[in-house]
């Protein structure tokens, strides 16, 4: 569904006491994707959203979920929103504490890593939502201290990127968890094979939001590659950082190559901090805050951090490996070009990475250019092959009836 985007949120059929918030936390006027899908979301519609990181999906179902749960709390919770990571769980349960304040609509989280008997308590307080990692959800479920029956209200969130982590089987037993009678926003910036499962699982006939590429961040970022070495990526990391005083997110393949490079830049005098998915989730939320409030300049992260990571300002995005899929490339990117911001994203290409190139810049519709003194590649045609799929891992048990199929790529518990 495409409509005229309208200019401001006082023409979206918003009450005053959320307008008074959208202000105080800052928002001038609504995205594309907030303009387009805060209207049906209002009238109970299902909303199948697609856009790109970055272009303001939080916002696109929280408000008309504040809205709509406004003034009618009857003791139990009756939102339901679902994330793939802890990270952005917690920046969702911020943004509704900003824009449902004057609503009196209240949010908590229930994310693994954390104390169980703190989320209990949290759940005893009687919030209107309940904002969670599937895997987390589901030992609450088990243990009874969670009831879906009363949900009115269903969001999933980044449905791709919880299907790339292999929550499928969890997701199916919360679908079945819950009330055939809901509305429910499914928002995703790819709708592969998979989402389009998801989506005919859990919506009903459903406005269709589509944000087209105009939108994404990858064409407001300056992109550039170097070809480089194995050997050498970490010595032009290091001539990138000394040449420039921007906040630095740096992304690796793997953990162990995220620790390793974190001591090696904190070795040489960089304000550096750590990020992945065998951190701690205290470890992660200071890495986090520490980043955003720039008492470290440079954050080490593995995918976990690709999408929902809402730090304003980065200056550069580097890439020191390329991602396995291109569609991560544009997320990783999207994290120097929130909403309307633009910054730079640049990429470490070796002779392993040409498969990862091609088709990147096939998604991307056009060549990544060279960076300033960057040589170009010397020998591209005898790089090892790779077909750029992650490893398939196999799923977990269930513990409840299996709901309907959505086939999960590998597995993962957040």
């Amino acid at each position: 569904m495409q409509t005229t985007v309208h200019c401001s949120f006082n023409n979206l059929g918003l009450s005053e006491a959320i307008l008074r918030d959208i202000a105080r936390a800052g928002f001038t006027e609504p995205t594309p994707i907030q303009a387009q899908a805060i209207p049906p979301g209002l009238a109970g519609r299902d909303v199948l959203g697609c856009a790109q990181t970055g272009t303001g999906k939080t916002a696109a179902f929280v408000i008309p979920m504040v809205e709509r749960l406004a003034g009618k709390s009857e003791g139990f919770p009756r939102g339901l929103i679902l994330a793939p990571t802890r990270e952005l769980a917690i920046q969702i349960q911020e943004t509704i504490t900003k824009l449902g304040h004057s609503r009196l609509v209240y949010a908590t989280t229930v994310v693994g890593g954390a104390d169980m008997n703190a989320q209990i308590r949290g759940l005893r307080q009687r919030p209107d939502i309940i904002v969670a990692t599937p895997g987390r959800l589901l030992d609450h479920m088990w243990n009874g201290t969670i009831n879906l029956m009363k949900m009115q209200i269903l969001v999933l969130d980044e449905a791709d990127r919880m299907l790339d982590m292999g929550f499928a089987p969890q997701i199916n037993q919360i679908l079945e968890a819950l009330p055939e009678e809901r509305q429910t926003l499914l928002f995703s910036a790819t709708i592969p094979t998979d989402v389009a499962d998801l989506a005919r699982a859990s919506v009903k006939d459903p406005v269709r939001v589509t944000i087209g590429r105009s939108a994404a961040p990858a064409e407001r970022a300056e992109q550039a590659l170097h070809h480089t070495t194995r050997e050498d990526k970490t010595k032009l990391l290091l001539s990138l950082l000394d040449a420039d005083r921007d906040s630095v997110l740096v992304f690796t393949r793997t953990k162990h190559g995220a620790d390793r490079l974190g001591r090696t830049l904190g070795s040489s005098g960089h304000r550096v901090a750590v990020i992945h998915g065998n951190r701690s989730l205290s470890q992660r939320r200071a890495a986090l805050e520490g980043f955003r409030r720039g008492t470290f300049r440079v954050l080490v992260a593995t995918d976990i951090a690709a999408r929902g990571i809402d730090v304003a300002n980065i200056g550069h995005v580097v890439n020191y490996d390329l991602p396995n899929t291109p569609e991560d490339y544009i997320h990783r990117i999207g994290r120097t070009a929130r909403v309307k911001a633009s910054g730079r994203a640049t990429s470490f290409v070796t002779a392993d990475d040409h498969v990862q190139l091609r088709a990147i810049e096939k998604l991307l519709g056009r060549s990544v250019p060279l960076a300033p003194g960057s040589a170009p590649a010397a020998h591209p045609a005898h790089s090892p092959r790779h077909n750029g799929q992650r490893d398939a891992r196999p799923g977990q048990p269930s513990g409840f009836r299996p709901g309907r199929p959505v086939h999960a790529k590998s597995s993962h518990r957040a």
